[in-house]
C-alpha cells in the first residue's frame, strides 16, 4: 500500500517508540493522529515533528483501558484526518513484578495490564476496521515484545498480555482478510528509550551479550518495520522479532 496521503492512528505516540513510528509514517507520506493518555507535552513534540515533515498531525487523548474512550478516539482520528488507513497499537502498560513474587501480582494489576495491552488493541482494531473496510484496504500493526514469546519481561501479566497480543494478531488477520492486513513487531531491548534507561545496567548489558549482533535495537529499527508492514500487500498474521538475534542457552 502506498502510504502517501494516508491517515494513520498511532497509540502511545507521546513516547520514544511512538514518536519514532509517527515520524517514520509521516516521512512515508502519511498524516498522523497521535494517541496519548497523559503526556500531552510529549504528544505535542511528536506533532511538531510530523508537521515539520509536511504532514498533518492531530493529537487524540485515549485511555485504552477505558472501553468507552476507544470508539470516540478512533472516530475523532478518522474525522480529523479525513480517512483512516493505518492503526499502530503501540501503547501498553506495565509494572515491574519479579515472576516468583506471585502475591504482589494482584488481580487489579493483572486486569489493568490485560485491559490495556490486549482488550484495548482489540477494540481499537475493531473500531478502525469499519473505516478501513469502507475504503477497501487497511493496515494494522501491533507492537508486542519478546516477552510474549518466552518467559521474560517485567511481570507475568505483561508477558502473557504480549503473548495474547501476538495471537490476537493472527486471529485478526483471519477475521479482517482480505482487505486489511494485521501484523506484529516483537522488540527486545530498545536502546535510547526511557524504558531502557530504567533497567538496571546489568540487565541491559545481558540483553546485548545474548544478541549475536552484540547490540539490540533502537526505536527507528522498530519504526522501519512498521512502515514495511504497512507497505506490504501480501503479508499478514506475521510477527517479526527485532532484538539483535538474542540467543538463549
Amino acid at each position: 500500500m502506498d502510504l502517501k496521503g494516508r491517515g494513520a492512528l498511532v497509540t502511545g505516540g507521546s513516547g520514544d517508540l511512538g514518536t519514532a513510528i509517527c515520524r517514520a509514517l509521516a516521512a512515508a507520506g502519511s498524516d498522523v493522529a497521535i494517541g496519548f493518555v497523559g503526556n500531552r507535552d510529549g504528544a505535542a513534540k511528536t506533532r511538531q515533528l510530523v508537521e515539520g515533515l509536511g504532514r498533518r498531525a492531530f493529537m487524540v487523548q485515549v485511555d485504552q483501558a477505558d472501553p468507552a474512550a476507544i470508539d470516540r478516539a478512533v472516530a475523532a482520528a478518522a474525522q480529523q484526518l479525513g480517512r483512516l488507513d493505518v492503526l499502530v497499537n503501540n501503547a501498553a502498560w506495565n509494572i515491574g513484578i519479579p515472576f516468583p513474587e506471585l502475591d504482589q501480582l494482584t488481580t487489579e494489576v493483572w486486569d489493568r495490564i490485560h485491559d490495556t495491552n490486549v482488550r484495548g488493541p482489540f477494540q481499537l482494531a475493531r473500531a478502525a476496521a469499519g473505516h478501513m473496510r469502507r475504503q477497501g484496504a487497511g493496515r494494522i500493526v501491533n507492537i508486542a515484545s519478546i516477552a510474549g514469546l518466552r518467559p521474560s519481561g517485567s511481570s507475568i501479566a505483561y508477558a502473557t498480555s504480549k503473548a495474547a497480543l501476538i495471537h490476537l494478531t493472527r486471529c485478526l488477520a483471519v477475521a479482517l482478510a482480505p482487505d486489511i492486513t494485521v501484523n506484529c513487531v516483537a522488540p527486545g531491548l530498545i536502546e535510547g528509550t526511557r524504558m531502557a534507561q530504567r533497567l538496571p545496567p546489568a540487565v541491559a548489558q545481558s540483553a546485548r551479550d545474548l544478541a549475536v549482533l552484540r547490540r539490540t535495537s533502537g526505536p527507528d529499527d522498530i519504526a522501519d518495520q512498521v512502515v514495511t508492514f504497512c507497505r506490504a500487500d501480501s503479508v499478514t498474521g506475521q510477527t517479526v522479532v527485532i532484538d539483535g538475534g538474542v540467543q538463549f542457552h
